[in-house]
């Protein structure tokens, strides 16, 4: 019976090491997915504290390498079993080696529940092992049991806070842990007797003093205790309804690379190589039936299932989603946390059937990080990814890799159809996002979404009708320029027809439905993906973007504002016609009055029949002076006209539109030249036009034995520039530097301000603006020295810039 007893009192210390320590797991537990990490972590705790038991009688330097060596083979044999659990592939070296470089901040970013991997049940494990090494040396071998307490209660202070406020709280798990601490510290050391007394051999007054000292440390203690407890009680206990911090906020999760960011400029790029195998996808429908289409449409898309199928079916493969427009660009703008085979589960919509999407996709050609899925997946296996709920979609970390073959299984969903016409769209801040109009809306636009609103009331009449609009008057280009913002869509919708406007890919036609559709009230996104059959490949062909909106009840709709096949396109002019506002009544100008005609004179009575007549030498002459005045008047005029406009562009308003104006300088110079340029190039494009027309007018001439400047004097030499700019020069010098040859990179850079203003309009700085007003003013100069002396003589008062800045004002 003793010695149970002593076996007993023996082993409480061990145990309470390992209840403390198998704590920490059960708090950090609440956060993952099952009880895997749990049973590795007490697992731990028991390892950790035996070895230390079973060693206790070896020298102490000894203790920690077998140990360590205990704790690598448990890791070891977790790691595996966490692989196997979450179906990673790869051999258990790689699996270590991955989890090593990343355990922290994947543990951290972990999407919650967290899914027992390797990465995420590594760093619990060691540092379960380690706590229970520290606490069982420090308690057991020195006998400090308060001392060796600290490594567990440390690691179940780590716990609490990694968890922070993603679980309830640990009330139950905490009152154990305090229990368990109780029960080790009230269990008397092993040696001990009833009768043992540490001052029994001492003289009575010795032993007296030394019982005194002890009383008074102790009453001191108790005092200090008691003091503690008053002075942080309040503070504790203010704290017990206050938010834990969640250290997840201070680590960055995984990102999109900046080709993913805005996948919607990649349409066009596909669209030129539609030959590109991107993906190899098998597909298997279960559930709900299909409709015959996806789109709100009535009519279906270009191969979209008509009916139920386990397999073969056509199926709509996301890519991303891009819910943040600033104007210029398309943003996914989501949060992906890494997330293990299985997905949270989301919510469906009341009104819609879900069905069961089983894919296994081999990735081809397709690079960067999205991983296409069909929405919205609930159990990837065979790839790691990073999982955003908001869009549903899903990114791998590590990038795409040709081979990379994964299943995803995804819940379908398919809106009632006969809910539209009478569904509402949500509102308020939780739809802020998807309802945000960036300014720089240009008003035609503003117009059409009105004009478009006007007479459909309803959320979903407004929606369809937006979608005909762009299906009826607009058509597919597969070489059409990339580029969705404002002025992109501007040119998009209302350009001519025969200048490259009204026609694009599917990347302007889903941009435009999604603007017009939030300036009519529709919470709009707008998403890029595939259309796929059931089996087979994926090619660059089949990739295209589609918008949608948000209907309460229903979800988001998807809707197909692409041309039907063999449709011709309406003019926009048809059905659009945007009136000028009428004048304000102030400004009505007033009527006038016709004065009455003059009575003609009556000639003098007797006078000779030609008196009173001028002769006809004089009415000649008259008639010539006043013409030549005429012409000198309107000459002049023009000259002023011209040289305010030229002042204006490159002078006044903010430096944007002062770079605008100079590009305006150019290209009127280039039209003046007889080497006019599309509306439809690139700003880089017709910088390399101005050069070439710059170097050929300077060819032409130097046949003639110099290059004439615009006062009239030729160089041959490399002499300073009037302007500073490097390779020309303000009066058009023949051959300064490259300016002779015609390769003048001052209107390359010319071009780069144009651009940046067309991106960031208010980026641009007054110094940009003068170099922009310098390189327009030297190139203009260059090239009017290069035409005959008779074309440089009605240069400057040619009418034609004149007229196209009107119409630029005035496009209606």
């Amino acid at each position: 019976m003793t010695r149970v007893v002593r076996v007993l009192r023996a082993a409480a210390v061990p145990v309470a090491l390992i209840g403390l320590t198998a704590l920490a797991g059960v708090v950090l537990g609440r956060v993952y997915a099952g009880d895997l990490l749990t049973r590795l972590v007490i697992g731990a705790a028991v390892g950790s504290v035996l070895v230390s038991v079973a060693t206790r009688r070896l020298p102490s330097w000894l203790v920690a390498p077998l140990s360590v060596a205990a704790m690598a083979g448990w890791t070891l044999w977790s790691l595996r079993l966490a692989a196997n659990h979450a179906e990673l592939p790869g051999g258990l070296l790689e699996v270590t080696a991955d989890a090593a470089r990343n355990g922290i901040p994947r543990l951290l970013t972990a999407m919650i529940p967290v899914e027992p991997a390797p990465d995420t049940v590594l760093v619990p494990v060691v540092a379960a092992w380690l706590a229970g090494l520290a606490g069982a040396e420090v308690a057991l071998r020195a006998g400090r049991v308060l001392l060796g307490y600290l490594p567990p209660a440390g690691l179940y202070a780590a716990a609490l806070y990694a968890v922070g406020p993603n679980a309830e709280p640990a009330v139950g798990a905490t009152v154990a842990f305090v229990a368990v601490a109780a029960l080790g510290l009230a269990s008397p050391p092993s040696t001990a007797t009833a009768g043992d007394d540490p001052a029994a051999s001492l003289t009575p007054r010795v032993r007296a003093a030394v019982r005194l000292r002890l009383a008074t440390s102790a009453a001191l203690g108790v005092a200090l205790v008691v003091g503690l407890v008053a002075v942080l009680g309040p503070v504790v206990a203010g704290q017990v309804d206050g938010r834990p911090v969640d250290p997840r906020r201070y680590v960055e999760p995984p990102q999109v690379q900046t080709l993913d960011e805005n996948p919607l400029i990649r349409i066009s790029g596909w669209a030129l190589h539609p030959e590109q195998k991107l993906l190899d996808v098998s597909t298997e429908r279960s559930g709900a039936p299909v409709p015959p289409s996806d789109d709100a449409s009535p009519e279906p898309e270009p191969g979209a299932s008509s009916g139920p199928a386990d397999t073969g079916g056509g199926v709509r493969i996301r890519l991303a989603v891009l819910s943040d427009y600033d104007g210029v660009t398309w943003r996914v703008g989501a949060t992906y946390r890494n997330a293990g085979r299985i997905l949270p589960a989301a919510t469906p919509p009341r009104d819609s059937t879900v069905g069961t999407v089983r894919q296994q996709i081999t990735v081809a050609e397709l690079s960067g990080r999205l991983l296409p899925a069909v929405a919205t997946p609930q159990e990837v296996s065979g790839a790691r990814v990073a999982y955003d709920p908001a869009s549903g979609t899903l990114i791998r970390p590590e990038g795409l890799t040709p081979g990379l073959r994964y299943a995803v299984t995804s819940a379908e969903e398919h809106p009632d159809s006969n809910l539209l016409a009478t569904a509402n769209v949500p509102a308020g801040d939780e739809v802020a996002r998807v309802l945000r109009v960036a300014d720089g809306v240009p008003d035609p636009m503003r117009r059409l979404a009105a004009q478009l609103a006007e007479e459909n009331g309803a959320p979903f009449a407004r929606a369809l009708a937006i979608e005909q609009f762009l299906a009826e008057h607009y058509r597919v280009a597969a070489d059409a320029p990339s580029g969705h913002a404002y002025p992109n869509l501007s040119f998009f919708l209302f350009g001519p027809r025969n200048g490259g406007g009204q026609e694009g890919t599917s990347e302007q036609f889903a941009a435009a439905f999604a603007v017009l559709g939030r300036l009519s009230g529709l919470p709009t996104r707008v998403v890029v993906g595939f259309r796929a059959v059931g089996q087979g490949p994926v090619l660059a062909g089949d990739a295209y973007a589609w918008p949608e909106v948000l209907f309460d009840g229903l979800g988001w709709v998807s809707f197909d504002p692409l041309p039907r096949p063999k449709s011709e396109p309406r003019p926009v002019e048809e059905d659009f016609r945007p009136t000028p506002e009428d004048p304000p009544p102030s400004e009505a100008p007033a009527p006038t009055v016709e004065p009455s005609a003059s009575p003609e004179p009556v000639a003098a009575p007797g006078g000779p029949p030609s008196s009173g007549r001028p002769s006809t030498m004089v009415l000649v002459g008259a008639g010539s002076g006043g013409l030549l005045l005429l012409v000198g008047a309107l000459l002049l005029t023009l000259l002023a006209m011209r040289r305010s406009l030229t002042r204006t562009r490159l002078v006044q308003g903010d430096p944007g539109q002062r770079i605008a104006g100079a590009w305006r300088e150019v290209t009127d110079a280039l039209r003046l030249a007889g080497r006019p340029v599309g509306d439809d190039l690139a700003a880089t494009e017709v910088a390399r036009h101005a050069r070439q027309a710059l170097a050929e007018a300077r060819a032409s001439t130097s046949g003639r034995g110099a290059t004439a400047n615009a006062t009239g004097k030729g160089t041959t030499g490399g002499g300073p520039t009037s302007s500073g700019i490097t390779g020309s020069t303000a009066t058009g010098s023949g051959t300064t530097g490259k300016g002779a040859t015609g390769d003048d990179p001052a209107v390359d850079e010319l071009a780069a301000l144009l651009n940046r203003v067309g991106f960031a309009p208010d980026a641009a700085a007054a110094d940009q603006a003068a170099r922009a007003a310098e390189v327009a003013t030297v190139y203009v100069a260059n090239l009017r020295s290069a035409r005959p002396w008779w074309r440089r003589l009605l240069w400057s008062v040619h009418p034609s810039p004149l007229h196209r800045a009107r119409q630029s004002r005035h496009p209606n």
